[in-house]
């Protein structure tokens, strides 16, 4: 494992954390994600907010990537995220060369980050057991809702 480290990616995961229950407790889907710069600060916050905007885009990690702003680079950027990106959000990470992709879990849900780490992302995968229980409760009381979100029938 490259970079900060497991304690620091521990940390930084509870604002991703804080961020999906803020997204569950509006009504939504419980993801969250947060951007680092190299030194650790905080460059942008969000949660998916699919429900609560009607935008199907509004990811976790789309929302705190444009929180974050423009960035001249995002070369050492590390993207913390409460659930394995899904292909849209990955190709996110992809496009602008976010370095590095902290993930909370991929139990429930096993997104693109198998391909960003072919590709020269630094995927950590924390198997987290508060992300896998946050989205298992998820999935069970709103299967509906999880499917629309992942984009199966």
């Amino acid at each position: 494992m490259s970079g900060p480290g497991l304690a620091a990616y521990t940390d930084w995961l509870r604002i991703a954390v804080e961020e999906a229950e803020a997204g569950r407790g509006s009504g939504g889907i419980p993801v969250g994600a947060a951007l680092f710069d190299a030194g650790g600060t905080v460059l942008g916050r969000g949660h998916n907010r699919r429900v609560q905007d009607g935008d199907p885009s509004a990811h976790g990690e789309t929302a705190a990537f444009r929180a974050a702003g423009r960035q001249r680079t995002y070369t050492g950027t590390t993207m913390v995220t409460t659930l394995s990106p899904c292909w849209y959000c990955s190709g996110l990470v992809r496009q602008f060369g976010i370095s590095r992709v902290v993930i909370g879990e991929a139990r429930t849900f096993h997104g693109g980050h198998d391909w960003l780490a072919r590709h020269g992302v630094d995927v950590v995968l924390l198997d987290d057991p508060g992300c896998v229980a946050m989205m298992t409760d998820f999935i069970a009381t709103e299967p509906a809702l999880w499917h629309e979100d992942i984009g199966e029938e």
